[in-house]
């Protein structure tokens, strides 16, 4: 049993660092910071393009609890912010109750293929929500990152 659960901790890792490389441009991570798809909107968004399915278009506020996070949805030079108040454990969780994310759930928990009611599913479009806190990758998913007052991740759509 414990080799099986140790077999199973070192493939998932192996897994989190290969979609990390490969997540990499000429041995530099993309950021939001970094990236060209990361420029930051002036105004609202229009409904064309990726964003014609999104659920929101301007910077929005959610529900109520003792901690504050900031989420940013980046796709495209467009950028959405979402301010979360929650009680809840995870992030994943807190998105979840408000519908700002949809996915499968799979062995290695939520895989997020609808950030803001925008597609990206690798098995269709080789595209993927890279997720990050504060610019750095993050090595769990939103389901499983738990979450504390003040923090701040991005969702950025990548290919």
């Amino acid at each position: 049993m414990k080799n099986t659960i140790k077999s199973t901790l070192a493939l998932i890792l192996a897994l989190l660092i290969t979609f990390c490389l490969f997540s990499c441009k000429n041995g530099e991570a993309e950021t939001p910071e970094t990236s060209d798809v990361a420029a930051e909107n002036e105004g609202p968004i229009a409904r064309e393009g990726l964003w014609e399915t999104a659920t929101y278009l301007e910077d929005t506020s959610f529900g109520e609890g003792a901690k504050t996070v900031t989420v940013k949805v980046i796709a495209e030079d467009k950028t959405v912010t979402f301010t979360v108040k929650t009680d809840a454990k995870t992030l994943g969780e807190a998105l979840l109750a408000h519908g700002l994310i949809a996915g499968d759930m799979g062995d290695y928990g939520l895989y997020i293929k609808f950030v803001n009611g925008i597609r990206a599913d690798y098995d269709l479009d080789k595209r993927y929500w890279n997720f990050t806190k504060n610019g750095e990758y993050m090595m769990t998913g939103a389901d499983m990152t738990d979450i504390a007052d003040g923090e701040c991740y991005e969702f950025t759509y990548a290919k």
